[in-house]
Formats: structure tokens, C-alpha cells, sequence
């Protein structure tokens, strides 16, 4: 009887990516289970919380985290099925033959690998625009929607779907063209180059977002001088951060979720406040806009909700690491002449580029990517003790703290985590893990007297910020 060691290797390949994404997708099923029940079980504020977090609110945050872990747990088993059975029904070659079929109508036969290579990025890219947009719905107008948080209408949300997709093939096809030519020319030594050209790539990409990207979704303008602005550069210049300016995103548009996030690089740093972020900003906070004010006057968009269900705003970080990148470049040198790679997700007669980036990538190095993301999770966590740590040392331990428990609520964050699910997935530890290693006995102690109000975060909320020192360039999310 034929047993698993005697099948030919490319069966061997096929079969290990299967079993290795299955035993992934249990195990988070089975993280997000004792989460859970964490959930369902905790039904009353922790003690060191009680005078800081009223039981309507630790409710809400409850039964809001309990939705989204639910949503979770149906979208992901979801997910990992679309994805076994293109793989069993051998989705990805019929979908590189289809690409095939589209250039050849344009004259452009086989020879064109990477127009092919073009067309099939877009198809599928396509494909799982479509597949993920009723679960885009359902997350943003039945779940978002019920907790107060979506502030979107379903025509603005659609619009702004298609106009996401457009831009990401703007810069996802001309970027894919001149890796794959890079690859093709670059003969023994093409892994550096195109590490240094994906390097480059995303050096510019960073540089960019802010000021030419994110600005074809999002309204940015300058923070108005006054407090707010003058602390954050006072601030700056006290930790020696080279900050050039301040923005805010009009995030109210979408959602009451708080936010902010730096980018840049030398001497050229750059912050961006989401208008949720800050009480006097939000218009959240506001009743609406003022009596006898013309449409065209106002920065709400027409399209936007005008009346935000959630009045009340108080104040993943990725990791590019240059080496890793290399490494995988490298190992994908090695990689990309083993026929029975291809062979065994149904490329017989071909080994285009394009798709031996993708199984190795995607397929191949899936141990080493879910090691890797466990460890840039810890050593996130790490820089974030650290930069409260060094907002204690800055004497501004007593605004961060009053600033978390504000972001907690405001954005129904539980407070009650199951330790390995915290362990796994959270790149910012616990708030109750925070709050302790922030405040000791003294802060807890001075809590008991009263709930700490909101006027008390403003216009401190930069404090927060504190972890641009601590932290490497991207968004940070609180």
C-alpha cells in the first residue's frame, strides 16, 4: 500500500502547504476560542479597573469584541477554504491560462511573459476584490454599524473600495513589471538587485504615502497653531525628533476609531493626528454643523454620514527589515529552478516568474513568515513597554495613562485578555498590563477618587507620540 513517503515530491510539497495552512488557521481558531471565552465569562469590570472604567462601558466594549471575533472566526474558515479549494481544483494555473487567453487577444503570445504576468496579478487581485466585498459590508454596515463606529454610506464606501483598487494597480503593476525584467536580466546575482530595487521601492513608497497617496482618500491639513501644535514641537525638540510637521487625516469620514501614525526618514519626519484622535478636532464632538453654514463651506462630504451616532473622542506597527528581505531574495534564487515546485501546484509545461514568487513566497516560506511575525509581535511589544517607559522618565506617566484609558473607551477596547491569545497576536501589550507597568500603586491609588475626566487628556495627547522615539519608521496604531 502506497503510503505519504512514496509519493513524488511535487505531491509531497502540495500536501505539506495544505496540512501546514490548516494547522495554522486551527490554532488561531483555537486562540481566538479561549478568547472568546474570555468574553462570554468576564462580566464585570476588573477590580483595579472599577473606578476607572464604568460597567455600561466595559459592556459595550464586551459584547463589541465578542461580534468581532465571531465575524472573525466565520470570515477566516471562509477564507482558508476559498484557498484550499483553489489550490485542490487547480485555481491558480486556470487563471494563468485566462491571462494567457486576454494578452494573446491583444497579440501578445507567450513570449510576453510578463504582460501575462500583468493580466493575471489584475485578475486575481480582481477576484479577491470581489470575494472579500460582502465580508467588507457585513464588518462595516451590520457589525461597525451596530456598535456606533461606521460613518460611511454604502455609496461612499463602494466608491472608495473601486478608487483603492485603481490605485493600488497604479502602483502594484508597474512595480510587479520592473521586478519581474529585473529578475529576467539580472543573471546569477538578480536576487540583489531585486532586493535593492524592492529596498528602494519601499524607501519611496514610505516617503510618499502621506503627501501624494493617502490624500486621494483622505482630507489632510496642517494642524492649526495653538497648544496642541506648539507642545508636540516643544516636545520634538526635547527628545531631539526631527519633526518637520504636524498633520490631521479627517478619519471621521469613515469610522470614530482613533489614530495617528509618523513617517519619513532623517531629518524629515512627519506626524499625522486623525481628527478622532483629538476632542477639539473630532467633529464628532460636535452636534453638527452650524445653522445657515452652505454645504460647500463645510469639510463633511456629502456622502459622509451627517450625524455620528458616537459623540465621544478622547486623544500594526509593520517592521521593514532589510535583511529579512534579502534572505528571502535569496533563498528564492535557490528555489526558483526546482521544477517540482511548479509541478506540484499545476505548472507542467511552464515556470513563470511570477508564480514562483508567489509559491515561494506565499507557500514555501509560511513556517519561517508565521515565526517571524510571532517574533516582530514580541519585539513590538517590547518597544512599546519601552516608550512608556520613556514617557515615565519624561514626567508625562500621569497623561499617557489618563490617554490609554481614554483610547480603551472610546474605541471599546476589552480590557481582559486570555494570555496566549495576548501573547500571540497583540503587538501592544494589554491596557491593564500598561497601566501597571505605567502608574505602580501611586496612579492606581490616586483612581479610586474619581473617573478621570476627559479635559484631563487635552492637550497632552502627545504623549502618546512618545513612541516615535522608541519605534522605526511606519504607522503606529493605538
Amino acid at each position: 500500500m502506497e503510503t505519504i513517503l512514496d509519493l513524488p515530491i511535487e505531491n509531497k510539497i502540495f500536501y505539506a502547504v495544505l496540512v501546514f495552512s490548516w494547522t495554522v488557521y486551527l490554532w488561531e481558531a483555537y486562540l481566538a476560542y479561549r478568547q472568546r471565552r474570555t468574553y462570554r465569562s468576564t462580566m464585570h469590570v476588573p477590580q483595579e479597573l472599577g473606578k476607572i472604567m464604568d460597567t455600561d462601558t466595559f459592556e459595550k466594549s464586551r459584547l463589541y469584541q465578542l461580534d468581532k471575533s465571531n465575524f472573525s472566526f466565520w470570515s477566516g474558515l471562509y477564507s482558508e477554504t476559498e484557498g484550499t479549494l483553489i489550490l485542490l481544483l487547480g485555481g491558480i494555473p486556470f487563471l494563468w491560462k485566462v491571462a494567457g487567453t486576454v494578452t494573446a487577444r491583444f497579440g501578445l503570445g507567450a513570449d510576453y511573459e510578463i504582460f501575462q504576468s500583468l493580466s493575471f496579478l489584475m485578475l486575481a487581485t480582481l477576484f479577491s476584490a470581489f470575494t472579500g466585498l460582502p465580508w467588507s459590508i457585513y464588518n462595516t454596515f451590520v457589525i461597525e454599524e451596530k456598535h456606533g463606529f461606521n460613518q460611511q454610506t454604502l455609496g461612499f464606501f463602494l466608491k472608495d473600495a473601486v478608487k483603492k483598487f485603481i490605485v493600488t494597480q497604479c502602483i502594484l503593476l508597474p512595480v510587479t513589471s520592473l521586478l519581474l525584467y529585473i529578475i529576467k536580466i539580472g543573471g546569477d546575482f538578480f536576487f540583489i538587485y531585486a532586493w535593492l530595487f524592492t529596498l528602494g521601492v519601499s524607501l519611496v513608497l514610505v516617503t510618499i504615502y502621506a503627501d501624494y497617496i493617502a490624500p486621494l482618500f483622505d482630507k489632510f491639513t496642517p494642524l492649526p497653531e495653538g497648544e496642541l501644535k506648539e507642545e508636540i514641537e516643544s516636545m520634538s525638540k526635547s527628545i531631539n525628533f526631527p519633526l518637520t510637521k504636524v498633520y490631521v487625516v479627517e478619519g471621521s469620514k469613515r469610522s470614530s476609531h482613533s489614530n495617528a501614525y509618523f513617517y519619513g526618514f532623517f531629518k524629515n519626519k512627519r506626524i499625522v493626528l486623525f481628527d478622532t484622535l483629538m476632542e477639539d478636532y473630532s467633529p464628532l464632538n460636535k452636534d453638527g454643523e452650524p445653522e445657515n453654514v452652505p454645504a460647500e463651506e463645510t469639510d463633511t462630504p456629502t456622502e459622509a454620514k451627517a450625524k455620528p451616532k458616537n459623540k465621544k473622542q478622547g486623544c500594526n506597527n509593520p517592521e521593514v527589515l532589510a535583511m529579512n528581505s534579502f534572505l528571502c531574495f535569496f533563498l528564492f534564487a535557490v528555489l526558483i529552478g526546482r521544477k517540482e515546485l511548479f509541478i506540484a501546484f499545476g505548472f507542467y509545461d511552464s515556470q513563470p516568474t511570477l508564480i514562483g514568487l508567489m509559491i515561494i513566497f506565499q507557500f514555501i516560506f509560511s513556517p519561517y513568515n508565521e515565526v517571524l511575525s510571532f517574533c516582530l509581535t514580541v519585539l513590538s511589544r517590547r518597544f512599546e513597554f519601552q516608550a512608556d517607559a520613556f514617557a515615565r522618565g519624561m514626567g508625562r506617566a500621569s497623561e499617557l495613562y489618563s490617554a490609554l484609558i481614554k483610547l480603551n473607551k472610546d474605541n471599546l477596547g476589552f480590557p481582559v485578555a486570555d494570555w496566549l491569545f495576548s501573547m500571540w497576536h497583540y503587538s501592544h501589550p494589554p491596557l491593564l498590563e500598561r497601566l501597571r507597568a505605567l502608574g505602580g500603586t501611586k496612579f492606581l491609588f490616586l483612581t479610586q477618587f474619581y473617573l478621570l475626566p476627559k479635559e484631563f487628556v487635552v492637550p497632552n495627547v502627545f504623549s502618546l507620540n512618545l513612541k516615535l522615539y522608541c519605534n522605526g519608521p511606519g504607522p503606529i496604531h493605538f
